[in-house]
């Protein structure tokens, strides 16, 4: 089964290691970082780029299921998505049918947190009114990310995370927060070390579980296969790729 899964950077990776772990597949990691970041983009510009990918990727890939695994485009353009693409959305099911009430932080990009569409979807996603849902402009941790500062400054990551969160976890108690960027996941152990009481909710094992019902019919690979392509430096991606383990050629993609 062949998966493309692409965002504008670091955050295809989280999902691509959880739908490694459900099941053997053929993954082409598409990494569009000439457009990072799609947080800070208008809907209009998001709809441009992200139909232009898509079409590049079903010509030069031609493959079975595409992810997009960026939750800014996944919710901007929720109702202009061609069918069968998968996204990534807030995981706000569980808390939707949680009998007890809690306080939620959606670590969101910029352009999703001053958007409409979110506000949408928390009304269709959560019934209840015993629910405090609160948007955060997360969009300074998705830049840790994509910068590399949180493999190589981990002090300097720790310091904004806090200046970014701590007061408005403590001013709405926050006791659960949805990491509504892909980029997100690698700073979980900051972030559980900064709000230890705070549950982190991650959408990337929801897309795996979806991927892996899909591939039911389809027969499995006998085992996983990575490959990666950038439309920015390959050298400067596979550095910071190989930083965190990941040793795989990065090709050019135009």
């Amino acid at each position: 089964m062949k998966i493309v899964v692409f965002d504008s950077g670091f955050g295809s990776l989280s999902v691509i290691r959880e739908i490694q772990k459900k099941v053997k597949s053929d993954i082409v990691y598409f990494a569009d970082q000439k457009n990072f970041p799609y947080g800070k983009k208008s809907k209009k510009q998001l709809l441009k780029i992200i139909n232009q990918s898509l079409d590049k990727i079903s010509k030069k890939f031609n493959p079975d299921l595409i992810v997009l695994a960026s939750n800014t485009p996944s919710l901007l353009l929720r109702d202009k998505l061609p069918k069968g693409i998968i996204n990534v959305l807030p995981p706000l099911g569980k808390i939707s049918a949680s009998k007890q009430p809690h306080s939620v932080a959606i670590l969101a990009t910029e352009s999703v947190v001053r958007g409409s569409e979110m506000d949408d979807y928390i009304r269709e996603t959560v019934k209840s009114k015993k629910h405090n849902i609160v948007k955060i402009n997360s969009s300074r941790l998705v830049n840790l990310v994509e910068s590399g500062k949180f493999i190589d400054k981990p002090e300097y990551c720790s310091a904004i995370i806090q200046k970014v969160l701590k007061k408005k976890f403590q001013q709405h108690e926050i006791d659960f927060a949805t990491l509504s960027s892909t980029h997100l996941p690698f700073l979980l152990p900051f972030l559980k070390d900064a709000f230890p009481n705070v549950k982190f909710l991650d959408p990337a094992s929801i897309v795996a579980q979806r991927i892996s019902r899909k591939s039911a019919s389809n027969r499995k690979n006998p085992k996983n296969r990575l490959r990666i392509f950038t439309t920015g430096s390959p050298k400067k991606f596979q550095s910071k790729l190989r930083k965190i383990g990941i040793r795989n050629k990065v090709t050019s993609f135009s």
